[in-house]
């Protein structure tokens, strides 16, 4: 099977040359947390997949829930029809996300919500009168491969390949603490890449649309940790200046850090809510972005 899936598949993340001498793991089924190989051999899903898998591999009452769904409805578009299950997780969502976060459109993985984001941080101010266009991301972030996810991307690895594709945004400092200064505690480093944001928005605001950050933990950058404080700072600065604040918790969101979104740490709610990964624990494709009824409104019309 390995030789047919070299020949076959094209591995993600992945430089193929290398399986000629480190072979792929070849896995069979799994369960809990736990995958096995042909021979019987159990390895341990430490990853989770991809930081995916939260409620373990196999776990019955996901799978008999979905076996139950697929004996009435497997699909049906949301563009001019609905149904109960998309309402009661909109519903559910809405319950349990920060603020006052109660729109739910929904996509198939996390980069397609931070495209989805994205976008509707344009349109908002398009359809408000102020084409601003301008993003702007933490230093060593990382939102996602798409075009315009890599845009609001900032790691070399990802990016520089693709640069030519890529529409331009600003970086601010990330607050992450391994980079303060020697003596500088988190909080007072947090202060200090705030300012820089703030200096930012002094002279950008009026064409910028939207912060994109990872609330927390840049995990793809080295799971770089921050001060909830920064995120404060950031949402006071965002209301400020008049930007949309985009947390992207594809991540972090559903337990991560040890409340269910990472938001809640710091007591503040973003305009935008990007969930994916947890939302269904790695058993099908999904994502969501949750707006606020402020952004929602701003589409409702009849040309709009």
């Amino acid at each position: 099977m390995l030789e047919r899936s070299l020949r076959a598949v094209w591995h993600p993340c992945t430089q193929m040359k290398h399986h000629e001498t480190l072979p792929l793991v070849p896995i069979s089924r799994a369960e809990g947390v736990w995958l096995y190989d042909f021979e019987g051999r159990r390895i341990l899903d430490a990853i989770g997949s991809w930081w995916v898998n939260l409620l373990g591999h196999g776990n019955p009452r996901i799978n008999a829930a979905l076996r139950r769904q697929l004996e009435s409805l497997e699909h049906v578009m949301l563009a001019g029809f609905t149904h109960a299950p998309a309402v009661e997780l909109s519903e559910r969502l809405a319950k349990l996300a920060p603020g006052r976060l109660g729109h739910c459109f929904f996509a198939s993985d996390g980069a397609a919500a931070v495209e989805i984001a994205l976008k509707m941080s344009y349109h908002y101010w398009r359809n408000s009168g102020r084409a601003k266009s301008g993003f702007v991301t933490l230093s060593n972030s990382y939102h996602g491969e798409t075009l315009g996810a890599l845009s609001v991307t900032d790691i070399a690895l990802y990016r520089d390949t693709y640069a030519p594709l890529l529409r331009a945004s600003a970086q601010v400092p990330s607050p992450d603490w391994r980079l303060a200064e020697p003596g500088e505690t988190r909080e007072e480093y947090a202060r200090r890449c705030a300012k820089a944001l703030e200096e930012h928005f002094e002279r950008h605001a009026a064409e910028t649309a939207a912060l994109i950050v990872e609330p927390l933990v840049q995990c793809a950058g080295g799971m770089a940790m921050y001060d909830p404080g920064y995120l404060r700072h950031a949402r006071e600065l965002c209301d400020r200046f008049d930007v949309h604040l985009i947390a992207d918790e594809i991540a972090v969101g559903f337990g991560r850090t040890g409340t269910l979104f990472a938001c809640e740490q710091a007591g503040i709610a973003p305009d935008f809510l990007c969930l994916s990964k947890g939302l269904t624990g790695g058993y099908l494709p999904l994502s969501v972005v949750l707006a606020t009824d402020r952004v929602y409104q701003a589409f409702y019309d009849d040309k709009l």
